[in-house]
Parts: structure tokens; C-alpha cells; sequence
């Protein structure tokens, strides 16, 4: 399955079931998946190597013209985005002006779109680059992923590249001492032959010890909205799912159920 991808770098905006009314950026390239992570719900599908011909990464200065030039229009247009929202067809934190982005966008949020949230999707994967740690604690919505509590469950969700460790995610999302939002996707099903089941009591109890550690100014639960890679991975139901927030909003801490 190829997967839903954006094809342009500056996007919508389009209306989040999370974010309200969202002007998207997309650093990756626009014609295939670019991430460290390949999920096994991902809905721009599975992570590929580099086709032949691709173009790649669009340059800051490209990111920068566009989103200037579309902010434009939205204000001409009298079209007010609740947010500017770093997304894509991965990991936008991979860029490598990905620091130099971030300032680009305060900027021009403040300039044309001042309510704006500058907000950025992650998989916290990059936060060992003290340049994007720093950049992401200047947005005002740092969403990081979390869809597991235990090592062998995020290994078989995420499947992340390299020697990435899920104590090593933990270990620098407590470093933003609770400047973040948490995400998390509640998913069953099947991948290589074993289950998959974020949602079992066990499971469940070991990912809200983690939040406790992390301490996040909330979390947002969810599921999966688009076809997945994987084959036969389930939606958990929006019942399940409060459920499931009810249990962290007893630890004291903030959870938005999104169906």
C-alpha cells in the first residue's frame, strides 16, 4: 500500500480533528515517505529508501517563500488558521534547518497570523540534537508520540530506526519539563506474526507510568483515521478510548480523547 501522502510543502489548510483550522508544512520530500520511525499504522505508508529521481528536502528558503506567499493569500482571503502545523509525509525534525525553519515560521505568524499556534508533530526522535530540542521548546504546541510503555511494544508499532530505545524517548521528553503534549495511537492487530495491543490493562498501566515520569501539560488519545500499511490493524473505539483517558486524567494529569 503506498500510502496518503502530501504533495506540496506548504498545505490546506485543512479542518484537524485535533488542531482546528490547520495551515500544514511539509519538509519532507512531496513524492515518498522520509522518517526514522516506520509505524505500522502510518497512513503515509510503509518508509522507503529514496526513489531514483526524487527531488528531496525543499530548501529553507523554498519553505520560507511559500508559507509567506500563502499566508498572504489566507489574509487576503480572510482565512484565519488556528495553527501552522509541521507535519508531512514523516519526520519533520530530520530537515537540517529544521532550527532556522521554527524562527522563520515565529516570524511570520507574527507577522501576518499572530493567534496562530506553531505547532510540530514528532516522534521524539530527534531530540538528542540539543539545536531541535531547543527549537521545538519555542513553538507553542510540541507534540510528541508515545504509542507505548514497554520496549518490545514500541519496537513492534514503531519499529524505529537505528538503536533508538523507548527508555531513551522517555529519558529526553522528561528534559522538556512538561513543555509538550503527549500523543498516542491506540491500535490491535497483527504485524510478522505477532499481536499487536496497546490497549490491555498491562499495556496500558506501563504507558501511564511513563507519563508520570514525563509529566506532559496533556495528552491526546486517538486512533487510527486512514488505511494503514499493516493489514488488519483495528480501530479502538471512542468508548475504549475514554476509558482508557479516564485512568490518566486520575493521575492528575489532562487527557483529550479525539475519535
Amino acid at each position: 500500500m503506498s500510502g496518503f501522502l502530501f504533495h506540496e510543502t506548504v498545505f490546506g489548510p485543512v479542518m484537524s480533528r485535533r488542531l482546528g483550522v490547520s495551515l500544514g508544512i511539509n519538509l519532507l520530500p512531496v513524492d515518498y515517505k522520509y522518517c526514522t520511525f516506520n509505524c505500522v499504522y502510518c497512513e503515509c505508508g510503509w518508509t522507503h529508501s529514496k526513489p531514483e529521481g526524487s527531488n528531496g528536502l525543499p530548501s529553507r528558503d523554498e519553505v520560507k517563500v511559500l508559507l509567506e506567499e500563502k499566508l498572504k493569500t489566507m489574509l487576503a482571503d480572510n482565512q484565519v488558521p488556528d495553527a501552522i502545523t509541521f507535519a508531512g509525509n514523516g519526520e519533520p525534525t530530520i530537515h537540517p534547518d529544521f532550527p532556522g525553519l521554527i524562527d522563520d515560521t515565529i516570524a511570520l505568524r507574527d507577522r501576518f497570523f499572530p493567534d496562530a499556534k506553531i505547532t510540530v508533530l514528532s516522534n521524539a526522535s530527534m531530540l538528542h540534537r540539543d539545536d531541535v530540542f531547543s527549537a521545538l521548546k519555542a513553538t507553542d504546541k510540541n507534540i510528541q508520540k508515545l504509542d507505548a510503555g514497554n520496549e518490545g511494544l514500541f519496537r513492534l508499532i514503531n519499529q524505529p530506526a537505528g538503536s533508538l530505545s523507548l527508555g531513551k524517548v522517555v529519558e529526553q521528553l522528561c528534559l522538556f519539563e512538561g513543555k509538550l503534549i503527549v500523543q498516542t495511537l491506540f491500535l490491535r492487530g497483527e504485524h510478522k506474526g505477532e499481536s499487536i495491543d496497546n490497549t490491555t490493562e498491562q499495556d496500558v498501566e506501563a504507558w501511564i507510568m511513563l507519563l508520570q515520569k514525563i509529566k506532559p501539560e496533556y495528552v491526546m488519545i486517538y486512533s487510527i483515521d486512514r488505511a494503514t500499511p499493516e493489514q488488519g490493524i483495528e480501530k479502538v473505539s471512542f468508548d475504549e478510548l475514554s476509558a482508557i483517558a479516564k485512568k490518566v486524567n486520575m493521575t492528575g494529569i489532562k487527557t483529550k480523547v479525539f475519535g
